[in-house]
């Protein structure tokens, strides 16, 4: 009997190929001890024959022991949401969890339906970035009896669990930087405020103005873009356009302060003499760039590790808060020079 190359083997194929019950063939895989030796011998043969190799999520449907977590990130191609997902990786693995990741891309239908292709292939939980503030189908999932856990997130909800940092906190840390420094008139070059950390950050930033004894409407503007290094291009284009020249950016992310630095030199403009750039999350590359970038530590890998075990273990709603920590450097530079 052969098993044609498009197709995997089965179960059923094993026990033909044996000659022996599918019942037999999931003892051999299951409970061996209790297979006589030459069948379990023949079973054995058959399995190396065929290249079988177990449906294992068929299994753990079967007996409700998925061990497959789901996670859902902004953008898979920026270092922070990497850093995270091995943070998510490491820890699952160390209980013999599998994870699977995907990416949002900002768009809440396409978080909704990776929600249901994870829910159809039976993950045990998922850790979500959400793409915006409603978490109704989160919820709803919860519901169903699949562990949630929102990932840099706080919860709106008492009954999902989150893992998360002071986002107020770090935007305030940002802005109280430049401020400390005597820019007063400063850029945020931010995300769409549906998105909670960009909200919580503006928030932040606009905190410290207030503290200082000074008006957001004359120290502040808001650039809106997508988070990713053409957003911060563009976004920087958009304010030199426009004038009056701001004399410090704060990014809403690295990978938009690495485009905003990009853009910045095309033009001529120097940094930190004249515009100080400050970014959030200190990705690996912050401190290798021509001009290392001042940032708004995130701990990444703690991020992920929490969440895993937060899934893994399950149980009531848990909500862990970070504080996130500013890391000095060139890009930021000593105060406005005009």
């Amino acid at each position: 009997m052969t098993v044609p190359a498009a197709r995997r083997a089965s179960i059923a194929d094993v026990a033909r190929r044996a000659g022996v019950s599918v019942g037999t063939v999931s003892n051999v895989l299951n409970r061996p001890a209790v297979v006589a030796a030459p069948t379990r011998e023949r079973v054995e043969a058959a399995i190396a024959d065929l290249r079988f190799v177990p449906n294992g999520s068929a299994r753990q449907l079967r007996v409700g022991s998925a061990t497959t977590v789901g996670a859902i990130v902004l953008d898979l191609t920026n270092p922070f949401f990497t850093d995270v997902a091995r943070g998510l990786e490491d820890r699952l693995t160390q209980d013999d969890w599998t994870l699977m990741v995907a990416s949002s891309e900002e768009d809440p239908d396409r978080e909704a339906r990776l929600l249901r292709l994870f829910e159809q292939h039976g993950v045990r939980g998922v850790a979500v970035v959400p793409a915006s503030d409603d978490v109704e189908r989160l919820v709803t999932l919860h519901e169903r009896g699949v562990r949630v856990v929102l990932l840099d997130r706080t919860s709106p909800v008492a009954e999902l669990s989150s893992v998360a940092v002071d986002d107020v906190a770090g935007g305030t840390l940002a802005a109280e930087h430049l401020l400390t420094l005597g820019h007063r008139r400063i850029a945020f070059i931010n995300g769409p405020h549906t998105i909670r950390q960009c909200a919580d950050r503006h928030a932040g930033v606009v905190a410290a103005i207030v503290a200082a004894g000074l008006d957001p409407g004359d120290v502040l503007v808001e650039v809106t873009t997508r988070l990713d290094a053409d957003g911060g291009e563009r976004a920087v284009a958009e304010l030199l356009a426009a004038g009056p020249r701001p004399t410090a950016l704060f990014c809403v992310n690295d990978l938009v302060a690495l485009g905003a630095l990009r853009r910045l030199r095309a033009e001529g403009v120097a940094v930190p003499g004249q515009v100080a750039v400050v970014g959030y999350d200190d990705v690996t590359f912050a401190a290798e760039l021509f001009t290392p970038l001042t940032s708004v530590r995130q701990p990444t890998h703690e991020l992920g590790s929490t969440a895993a075990d937060l899934v893994i273990r399950g149980g009531d709603a848990e909500h862990v808060m970070f504080q996130p920590q500013l890391v000095v450097r060139a890009s930021s530079g000593s105060g406005p020079t005009a």
